[in-house]
């Protein structure tokens, strides 16, 4: 992507100056050291489907933080905390944190590897380093959200735009009020202020409301940043289209990091989460269809093409649709493989099992027949060593009678028009 942004005098002065520390231009550094120690420190058992963290810690994880907010809500969620949800999704986003699971149980830890990379970096590395996370990796589905068809980058850039130069009046204001939770977001709105890219202004905590805002104000850092960044993520369609495409991503990240550098030369390094190494030890998924369930050992040298066929000979259904996987990678995204005939790459015949970034407990989504929608679990129970006895995939176990693939509509128990 070429950069066809021209700065300012003013705007590269301002960036050129900005120094960079733990409370500057904002306090995300300093509130972000705090997380990792509050995650370090403890072992947090993350809660539901989305690995949120858990009511109980969260007025203690606030006390800590330079940027609090004053929650009137009797039950708050970390959604409750605009401040606590953006520093997790910076946290999930970077890849320096990693969900295991025990049993029924999800704890959240800090990937070691990444750790000692994150400790290497200076002040100005970290800081930049979250902001790409931030405004190239991170979507809201790493939170549970539903997808959204625009970078965060995006959706901060056009709310920036539309404040004033006196400032935003927030609180008294219904329509900004009712906009703000939507666009960009109060947890957009918190990180904007923990990076120094605008001011806000906190209001009275009242009852009944997680976050009260009296006022945001632009900042001429923030203005100058956003404004080098402004056509960064112009194409909104091909981001969409391409949300989890790696070669696009590492693209993004290089155009972003290319911009900045010259302006802040003590960038040099950055960021490194370990890759994950290919395991050809035997895979062994519990697969579930409602209450019926197959357990399937598969070495780990074979395709996501094979475990497909496994699945279905296992339920007895015909291999006469088309299918895909889903399964989170490390930061918390979802990526999906799909069947060869989509002619998306890579497809489920040219990944391999052993290759997935899957730790025991994870779930692979096995999504079979786009028009009727079977939707299988596939729970990775345990890795074992490789078995030369065990060369394809193998039913060791299972429980139930098989759905059918297509039921008999005239059958008696079924409704009829």
């Amino acid at each position: 992507m070429t950069n066809n942004v021209a700065l300012s005098p003013v705007h590269r002065r301002v960036l050129r100056n900005q120094p960079i520390s733990g409370h500057e231009p904002g306090a995300v550094l300093q509130d972000f050291a705090s997380l990792l120690d509050f995650v370090g420190a403890r072992e947090i058992a993350v809660s539901g489907k989305h690995q949120l963290l858990p009511m109980s810690l969260l007025a203690e994880l606030s006390s800590r933080l330079s940027r609090t907010n004053q929650v009137g809500l009797k039950r708050p969620q970390q959604k409750s905390y605009p401040y606590i949800d953006g520093l997790y999704l910076l946290l999930r986003a970077s890849g320096l944190s990693l969900v295991e699971n025990r049993g029924n149980k999800q704890f959240l830890l800090l990937d070691d590897d990444a750790l000692r990379s994150w400790h290497g970096l200076n002040m100005t590395e970290r800081y930049f380093t979250l902001l790409g996370a931030w405004l190239i990796r991170a979507r809201g589905e790493i939170l549970g959200e539903d997808r959204y068809p625009f970078s965060e980058l995006s959706r901060c850039r056009d709310f920036v735009q539309r404040i004033p130069e006196a400032g935003l009046n927030v609180a008294g204001d219904k329509h900004t009020e009712s906009t703000i939770p939507f666009q960009p977001g109060p947890r957009n709105i918190a990180l904007l202020d923990l990076f120094g890219l605008i001011s806000v202004w906190q209001g009275e905590p009242e009852p009944g409301r997680a976050w009260s805002i009296a006022r945001i104000f632009r900042r001429p850092f923030g203005d100058a940043l956003l404004r080098l960044l402004s056509d960064l993520s112009s194409d909104e369609v091909m981001l969409w289209e391409l949300r989890g495409d790696q070669s696009n991503e590492a693209e993004l990240y290089h155009d972003f990091q290319s911009r900045l550098q010259p302006l802040f030369p003590e960038w040099r390094e950055t960021l490194t989460p370990p890759e994950p190494a290919m395991r050809d030890s035997l895979h062994v998924f519990k697969v579930s269809l409602g209450r019926v369930w197959r357990r399937v050992a598969i070495p780990g040298e074979m395709t996501l093409e094979a475990l497909s066929e496994a699945i279905l000979d296992a339920f007895d259904f015909d291999n006469d649709h088309l299918h895909l996987f889903r399964y989170r990678n490390r930061f918390g995204l979802f990526e999906e493989v799909k069947h060869p005939y989509t002619e998306e790459s890579p497809s489920t015949a040219e990944v391999k099992i052993g290759e997935l970034p899957l730790r025991p407990g994870a779930v692979l989504e096995y999504l079979f027949d786009f028009g009727d929608n079977w939707l299988f679990e596939a729970r990775l129970e345990r890795l074992e060593p490789a078995d030369p006895k065990i060369r394809k995939p193998t039913v060791i176990d299972g429980r139930g009678q098989a759905l059918p693939q297509y039921p008999n509509f005239d059958d008696e128990g079924w409704d009829k028009e």
